[in-house]
């Protein structure tokens, strides 16, 4: 069922909870909604960190990137109902103070462990790259929900970062 359809009743009814209690815990159900999808979101970083813990110990950063990419790939489908939920709570946190915050300490307590997961390190320029990998990501996540056709695997995102890099670099011929 798509998150817009849900009520707070629907959400009481199957949880056994009293209906009072979802505005007391989360201040609404868009507050409750947007608190799944989060867990939901760190759910799947769990499984994309246990996924790279699997891999070789000695890898490059750029191998562990693509790794990364590659098994934010393969799981997607697995977590679209997540994807899905998450573009859902982007837009509501627009006019919504209560989803933005939520949103917002999300990002803000994910982006140190990806950061380390990445290994982009733990200052402050390692946290700002980590916030343009999660809006890379995000981006990329996005288009897919759309068609298979928009997505990339790891080797075809470092590609293009390796593009964009020397752009940035003046290294690009023009």
């Amino acid at each position: 069922m798509p998150v817009d359809q849900i009520t707070a009743r629907m959400i009481a009814y199957e949880s056994g909870a009293n209906l009072a209690s979802i505005g007391y815990h989360f201040e609404s159900k868009e507050g409750l909604l947007t608190a799944a999808v989060i867990e939901g979101l760190d759910r799947w970083l769990d499984q994309i960190e246990d996924r790279l813990a699997d891999g070789p110990p000695q890898r490059s950063s750029g191998a562990l990137f693509r790794q990364a990419v590659d098994i934010v790939e393969q799981t997607r489908r697995e977590h679209e109902t997540t994807a899905t939920a998450l573009v859902a709570a982007l837009v509501r946190g627009q006019h919504d103070s209560v989803v933005a915050q939520r949103l917002i300490e999300g990002f803000m307590r994910t982006r140190p462990r990806v950061a380390e997961l990445l290994q982009l390190g733990s200052d402050r320029p390692g946290i700002d790259a980590c916030a343009v990998m999660h809006s890379l990501f995000t981006g990329l996540l996005v288009q897919s929900l759309l068609s298979d056709e928009l997505a990339l695997d790891g080797a075809r995102t470092e590609a293009a970062l390796q593009r964009i890099a020397l752009a940035l670099s003046g290294q690009d011929g023009d």
